[in-house]
């Protein structure tokens, strides 16, 4: 069947009933990910293989890998970038097209003049273990020609998830009957044969690699025995370093026909007092709407915040009354809030970030003054 007759929008029935659970219930590693995708979403095998593979060439879906938990692999950061506003445009593209360790890139606005709101370019960055963040953002600074950056690693994570069809039809204040957990950002050593599984494995799947069985030619890769690589891979996931498998939706851009699937997206945040941060930060995260919520201490540039998180729509209205649902729920506990805010994002374009030891130590010597 030729792809031109397979519906490839993100809202038809049965492709809406697959997204809902490949972009982000497929958990941990999984020796057979599409059929594990089949299963939960109550579609047949083959039909889930079409859609998805059909989606891909289509664009709809940017692109289908497995995840990996990189706060355990690398050192990562949220990073604000204080950039001339002449320069703005080519940092963007630099950091999106030139820096393999920078991976979501973001324009962010406010909707009046906030701490912070001078810092209009928003990027996430990882660094293989034993580099520094520092180091690396200081030569991006001199590259775009950046004015300051801040470094806002992550000190536990609330909720990570990007299921933007499932949160379609989430209603305000939606949330867990318990808050969430906080999970910890320490790193995981790794031997060399782990290593050379797990860069094989996280390297996006090809439409033809959209099949039953996609770890048998990431095991060449890996120079392992398929057995071997399913072997090592579980041992991976015991180790929590694994993600999720996911398909990543186009959720930026409007498909060919002119569909986006989300519109606006905000990045939320507060200011809670020294030492609540894990207590309010699980009752915010509790909140099923988030597809990233952190600890992260933003600092005086902006107003000293603590608790970020990321809620996109297609109505900023509707954005905004997700936040005034959390906000009413954080009054009704008694949590003491400080200060909120948030940023809008406008240009964005997301990749993964890159973890190997290797590309970094050659994109340095490429970069060297």
């Amino acid at each position: 069947m030729s792809t031109t007759t397979i519906p490839v929008e993100h809202d038809d029935p049965i492709n809406a009933q697959i997204l809902a659970v490949s972009e982000d219930m497929v958990s941990g590693f999984q020796e057979k990910p599409f059929q594990a995708i089949a299963e939960n979403a109550g579609v047949p095998l083959e039909t889930v293989l079409e859609r998805i593979r059909a989606m891909l060439e289509a664009g709809v879906i940017r692109r289908v890998r497995q995840t990996l938990l990189a706060t355990k692999l690398a050192h990562g950061a949220l990073v604000a970038w204080k950039v001339p506003n002449e320069k703005l445009e080519a940092a963007f593209d630099f950091m999106f097209h030139e820096d393999p360790f920078s991976g979501h890139v973001v324009l962010r606005s406010t909707d009046r003049e906030i701490s912070g709101s001078d810092y209009k370019l928003w990027t996430t960055l990882k660094v293989p273990q034993g580099e520094s963040l520092q180091e690396h953002g200081d030569v991006l600074k001199r590259l775009v020609g950046a004015d300051d950056f801040i470094l806002m690693p992550a000190k536990g994570i609330f909720a990570l998830g990007v299921g933007h069809v499932r949160r379609k039809t989430m209603e305000p204040g939606d949330k867990a009957e318990a808050p969430a957990v906080m999970t910890n950002t320490r790193t995981v050593e790794l031997d060399q044969e782990e290593w050379d599984v797990l860069l094989a494995m996280k390297e996006e799947l090809s439409p033809e690699e959209i099949c039953e069985d996609p770890w048998r030619g990431r095991a060449k890769i890996a120079g392992v025995p398929l057995e071997r690589f399913l072997e090592v891979a579980r041992g991976l996931n015991e180790k929590k370093v694994i993600g999720r498998f996911s398909t990543f939706l186009e959720h930026v851009k409007p498909s060919d026909t002119g569909k986006r699937v989300t519109r606006f997206n905000g990045l939320f945040h507060w200011k809670v007092p020294q030492g609540e941060e894990e207590r309010i930060g699980g009752e915010i995260g509790r909140h099923h709407i988030f597809t990233h919520c952190y600890w992260r201490e933003g600092g005086p540039q902006f107003g000293n915040v603590n608790i970020m998180g990321v809620v996109h729509g297609t109505e900023k209205d509707r954005v905004l009354a997700h936040k005034a649902a959390i906000d009413a729920h954080l009054e009704s506990i008694g949590a003491p809030i400080e200060y909120t805010n948030v940023f809008w994002g406008g240009r964005s374009e997301i990749k993964p970030s890159e973890i190997s030891p290797v590309v970094y130590r050659e994109w340095h010597a490429k970069h060297a003054q």
